[in-house]
């Protein structure tokens, strides 16, 4: 039986995985194109794939520099949903580059399928769990949010250009346990937990004076079944 430790990836003892019949795992690497991501302007923003990058970089360019305005990207299909008796995985390396001011509005994660994950320099989704940052201070916060019911933790604050990894398990619908770099940085609630399905989603708006471009180099997702 596949055991994940700690955050997707992490392993305990030999992995002897009987996928699909053990595990989901949906991934994208972004090495070929089109993307498996529906992509909504927040009156601007665009997308393309990093021509000079090694294994595949998707670049969601915000196309602004003016406050909330940039590009949601969303698989189209949410399959994961949290639930007591599964383990939930996500992890995704990303990286901004164009923030010298920190003036970014992001999200990383999983949520609700929904073209304005962030509006009006919120997050404003009702069912999500990942990383965001709308403070415009380039702090990524921990972030969970179950109908309505929201909370942060810590995240980490990232630099211009500068290659972090995020992740974050599900222990059924106990708790959150999330990780920068593979180490545990804080955790939430089983009242933080959506129950509904939700699907990897990236967000790069500009938080006004920088035109952010957010840099994805993998996503990865898996949940026991």
């Amino acid at each position: 039986m596949f055991q994940p430790i700690g955050y997707v990836g992490m392993i305990d003892g030999i992995v002897n995985a009987r996928i699909p019949s053990d595990m989901y795992i949906d991934f994208d690497d972004f090495n070929s194109q089109p993307p498996s991501l529906t992509l909504t302007q927040a009156e601007t923003g665009s997308w393309s794939l990093d021509e000079d990058a090694e294994n595949g970089v998707l670049l969601l360019d915000s196309g602004s520099t003016t406050e909330a305005q940039g590009i949601n990207a969303q698989k189209s299909l949410a399959t994961f949903l949290p639930k007591s008796d599964r383990t939930l995985w996500f992890e995704s390396r990303v990286k901004v580059s164009g923030i010298t001011n920190l003036n970014a509005e992001l999200f990383i994660g999983l949520a609700e399928i929904d073209g304005t994950v962030i509006s009006a320099s919120a997050v404003s989704t009702a069912n999500h769990i990942g990383f965001s940052s709308v403070t415009d201070d380039g702090v990524l916060l921990a972030n969970a949010e179950k109908a309505g019911t929201g909370a942060t933790d810590t995240g980490v604050t990232i630099k211009n250009d500068t290659w972090v990894t995020l992740g974050f398990k599900v222990t059924g619908l106990d708790y959150i346990t999330f990780y920068v770099n593979g180490v545990k940085c804080g955790s939430l609630p089983a009242i933080n937990i959506p129950i509904v399905v939700l699907a990897p989603t990236f967000v790069c708006q500009s938080g006004g004076t920088d035109q952010p471009i957010l840099h994805v180099d993998y996503w990865v997702c898996q949940q026991t079944r």
